[in-house]
């Protein structure tokens, strides 16, 4: 059968998808970000937190700070040992820096019609009335974990004829257009091979189509061959953990991306469903970026999201430039974060195969 005889697929009709109290306006291309109710109780105000006793720094040891560079040395094949061994520490430079980090975490709903192939789901359409978006009961994840949930919104689904294949179930092939046929790949629909019959095609100049095995069909994508669709509200939770950091610049010669990837001293941490900003730290820096940071982030994502809990810390990198003499010169490397990474741009003692 030739795809004309097929009709073409057609757009959903206008009346394919109802309307629902609560979901009036909503397109087949989705509502969009719905903002939460507002509390029914007032929210308490959020409260300063208690103020650490001891904001102390630890500090690098010389020891340390040997043993940090003797393990980077080991780390590479062709580095003589002899430095970080026999090398003399003559001054050591702390940089250590502060690492701010808020954390938003929120809930956020939209809606869209959906549809899926129809497997005998019953029709529960205004059998009863539509819960709204943000009465639809969800199980929340840990806090602090990005998570999403599709859910089919109750009392919405009905059962429709599907547009597609009109209910047919069946599309014509792709590959063969619907002939169940196609032209011979051999003589390319001559039927001939010079001037001998093709045997490829026994002369015909066609094959038949092995995708769809020569019917000339296949299963709808749409319906999925059960012709009919269930139409539905369909909508999607979302749980994002918005997070920002802050750190406080610093002067060792080290990049601030260096520092990506090592974690600090947790000085300070604590969560709440509203923050108050961070008050009393000794780097004021750190005091400016939380109130400027929670304020902005409560009054971003309130808008379009349900705020669920807050956390800042507050993290020291440790950072020491640590100055040594090796054979009457003098060199440098740096020993940071808890990981004790060293960076050693020019080690003064490898073999030929090092570029430095």
């Amino acid at each position: 059968m030739s795809s004309a005889a097929y009709p073409p697929p057609s757009a959903p009709p206008a009346n394919m998808f109802g309307t629902v109290p609560g979901y009036e306006g909503m397109a087949a291309g989705g509502g969009g970000y719905l903002p939460p109710p507002m509390p029914l109780q007032p929210v308490a105000p959020p409260q300063p937190s208690p103020e650490p006793e001891d904001w102390s720094i630890p500090s690098l040891s010389e020891d340390d700070a040997r043993d940090a560079f003797k393990d980077y040395v080991s780390s590479h094949c062709c580095y003589n040992k002899g430095p970080a061994s026999d090398g003399v520490i003559t001054k050591m430079e702390p940089y250590d820096t502060y690492r701010y980090r808020l954390e938003t975490y929120t809930e956020s709903r939209s809606t869209e019609w959906a549809t899926k192939p129809h497997e005998g789901e019953p029709a529960d359409f205004y059998t009863q009335t539509a819960p709204r978006p943000w009465e639809v009961p969800v199980t929340a994840p840990n806090l602090f974990t990005n998570h999403m949930e599709e859910i089919r919104v109750p009392y919405t689904s009905s059962v429709k004829d599907c547009n597609s294949c009109h209910s047919t179930g069946t599309m014509p092939c792709d590959e063969c257009h619907g002939d169940g046929s196609k032209v011979c790949w051999v003589c390319n629909g001559s039927g001939k091979r010079g001037e001998e019959s093709c045997t490829q095609c026994d002369a015909s100049g066609k094959e038949r189509c092995d995708k769809c095995d020569s019917r000339g069909t296949k299963e709808c994508e749409t319906c999925k061959g059960k012709r009919q669709l269930l139409t539905y509200i369909q909508l999607k939770v979302e749980w994002t953990n918005n997070v920002e950091d802050h750190v406080v610049r610093q002067d060792s010669g080290l990049e601030a991306d260096d520092l990506r990837s090592v974690t600090g001293k947790e000085l300070f941490k604590n969560n709440q469903y509203l923050l108050y900003p961070l008050l009393g730290f000794p780097n004021p820096a750190i005091s400016e970026a939380s109130e400027k940071m929670v304020r902005e982030h409560q009054s971003k994502y309130a808008q379009n999201a349900r705020i669920l809990q807050q956390r800042q810390t507050v993290e020291l990198i440790p950072i020491t430039k640590v100055k040594y003499k090796w054979k009457s010169d003098s060199h440098k490397y740096y020993v940071y974060g808890n990981e004790r990474t060293v960076d050693c741009d020019k080690y003064p003692a490898t073999c030929c195969c090092v570029i430095q």
